[in-house]
């Protein structure tokens, strides 16, 4: 009989829709197009129809009709796409239960098939069956070829990671992997799967044991190494030995790479710039590591140094189209060498990096700085006026290119200007907070108090938890040695909403200093110096010094902060009072 044209044209497509899952999934076979008879499916239409009922009923959301129809028509074809398309209903009903005794089903059926293992490892896991877990692995790895476990026994982590108990997780899977623990092969591998696990139930020192293992079976092994970069994260000293061991070997480069990652995270700038030195020797044509190189030369002022790493990196990065977007590595090696050949007076060399930066989202960045570099040749307006003149691709372009322009005007001590750059800028932009902020700063500088308060008045109303505008009008009120009592309350709301904020101890210290307590407020400052050295930390603290009596010691802090910054205004300010000459 053709049932096919007996069907609704709903009932058709739907038709259609089954007979393409059953062409995928082997159980009928589509006839070739230049057949004369069709070939014989061996899907008779009683089974057909239970198919195509099991279907209707799992679109119409009958999932439990649907899956006992599934179920059924597996186990009579055998079907290894049925029972896997059993196991997706189940799981689509959340039902788990179904889905596990359909996952259990298959396996039965098909006890060498990694899919249907894979299915009843995740079901069991997400049920919370953990020590069922052990047979399915067991089985999965067992049926593999030896090349194909490392990648499979990698992934249990993953699998794992959903349980509730971690712990256990971990044990069973230690106990599913015992085969493989001692060979060179899978070891490594299996002793970092179980250490991942023993470090997401919290046993760091269980999971450096389980590093430990791995690496000992094969010190060129990389997945004991991953492992242990990812433990440095819980500063424990025992997994960066283990690094250190094997990099003292001949480590892969991307790994001595992700550890100086790491100590750049912890801010080891020097270690991390002796990574880079000993990786760019070992290998010459590495271009990230000469470009981490040069930024921590330059940032250690060995510019010399890093000019030429910088200059290597740059010829290792091929050129890019002329449509394309620049490399984001060499927008940052041209900008490092534009300051360096401005440290050394180079303006035109440093001009010429900067004209090599085709990148739209760094313009507002590239022509800051061309300003920069034009008002230290006194071209001050044409700098002013190659900031205004930038694109603005971005709506915050606008607001971002007052800022550069403001910044320019304060790094030259143009203070009038940048105040009434300010006033319209905030009249422009009413509802920014910080642009009213920064026109309290500039207001100080052209000595616009009352504007200055007024103006931090202003932004401690429309945003109450603006904690600089409270430190800013408190140091101010205590740097002119007026309204003390007032100041204590504003600089000490300031610390309530950032009690580490060095420039508030800072504030504070200073504050104490003009009530007459000079030993807290050299505590404070000292406090506020170490977690921040700074130079007008620096200035505050010798002064206070300087009043004690200890001369000696307010002219060496003094001379650190020179070093720190020797422009510093405030610093500059101390030492023409107190003419010492360090």
């Amino acid at each position: 009989m053709d049932y096919y044209g007996l069907m609704t044209r709903p009932k058709r497509r739907i038709a259609l829709t089954l007979l393409t899952v059953l062409a995928c999934s082997g159980v009928w076979a589509a006839p070739p197009a230049d057949a004369a008879e069709p070939a014989n499916s061996g899907l008779n239409s009683e089974l057909f129809y239970q198919l195509l009922v099991g279907e209707m009923s799992a679109r119409n959301g009958d999932a439990a009709s649907a899956y006992g129809l599934l179920l059924d028509a597996a186990r009579k074809t055998g079907s290894e796409r049925l029972y896997e398309r059993t196991v997706e209903v189940a799981l689509q009903a959340r039902s788990g239960d179904s889905a596990l005794l359909a996952a259990q089903a298959w396996v039965r059926a098909y006890p060498a098939s990694q899919d249907a293992n894979r299915y009843l490892l995740q079901i069991l896991i997400g049920l919370n069956k953990i020590p069922e877990t052990l047979e399915p692995i067991r089985r999965d790895l067992a049926g593999m070829a030896p090349k194909d476990r490392p990648s499979a026994i990698a992934l249990l982590p993953r699998y794992f990671a959903r349980a509730t108990d971690r712990k256990l997780a971990a044990t069973v899977v230690e106990q599913a992997l015992a085969g493989e623990l001692a060979s060179t092969a899978t070891g490594p591998v299996a002793w970092s799967a179980i250490g991942t696990l023993r470090y997401l139930a919290s046993d760091i020192d269980g999971a450096i044991e389980a590093t430990r293992r791995g690496a000992a079976l094969n010190a060129k092994a990389e997945e004991p190494i991953l492992l242990a970069l990812g433990l440095m994260d819980t500063k424990n000293p025992a997994a960066e030995a283990i690094l250190r061991k094997y990099l003292d070997g001949k480590p892969l480069p991307e790994l001595r790479m992700a550890y100086a990652r790491k100590l750049l995270d912890a801010q080891r700038y020097p270690e991390a710039l002796v990574q880079m030195q000993v990786l760019t020797t070992e290998k010459k044509d590495y271009a990230e590591a000469w470009l981490v190189r040069g930024s921590l030369e330059f940032q250690e002022k060995q510019f010399t140094a890093a000019e030429a790493s910088l200059k290597t990196y740059a010829k290792l990065i091929p050129p890019a189209a002329d449509d394309a977007e620049m490399d984001r590595g060499l927008v940052q090696a041209y900008l490092l060498l534009a300051q360096i050949a401005e440290q050394n007076q180079k303006f035109d060399e440093a001009q010429a990096y900067l004209q090599r930066i085709n990148s739209p989202q760094d313009a507002l960045r590239v022509q800051s700085h061309r300003a920069m570099i034009l008002a230290r040749q006194g071209k001050i307006e044409e700098g002013r006026a190659l900031i205004r003149n930038t694109p603005e691709i971005k709506e915050e372009d606008a607001r971002a290119k007052v800022s550069a322009e403001v910044q320019l005007l304060r790094d030259n001590k143009q203070y009038a200007a940048a105040y009434e750059l300010l006033g319209t800028a905030v009249q422009r932009f009413p509802q920014d907070i910080d642009l009213v902020y920064d026109q309290a700063m500039v207001a100080e500088k052209v000595q616009k108090i009352d504007d200055m308060e007024q103006l931090l008045r202003r932004v401690i109303a429309a945003k109450p938890d603006y904690h600089h505008a409270y430190n800013a009008l408190g140091y101010s009120l205590a740097d002119r040695n007026q309204r003390l009592p007032e100041a204590r309350q504003l600089i000490s709301k300031a610390l309530q909403f950032a009690p580490n904020d060095p420039y508030i101890v800072d504030s504070m210290g200073w504050l104490e200093f003009r009530s007459g307590n000079a030993e807290e407020a050299l505590r404070l400052l000292q406090s506020a110096y170490q977690a921040r050295p700074d130079a007008e930390i620096a200035a505050h603290m010798g002064e206070v010094l300087w009043s004690m009596g200890r001369q000696d010691q307010a002219r060496a802090i003094w001379n650190e902060g020179k070093g720190l910054n020797p422009e510093n205004e405030t610093l500059l300010e101390t030492l023409r009072r107190y003419g010492p000459k360090p």
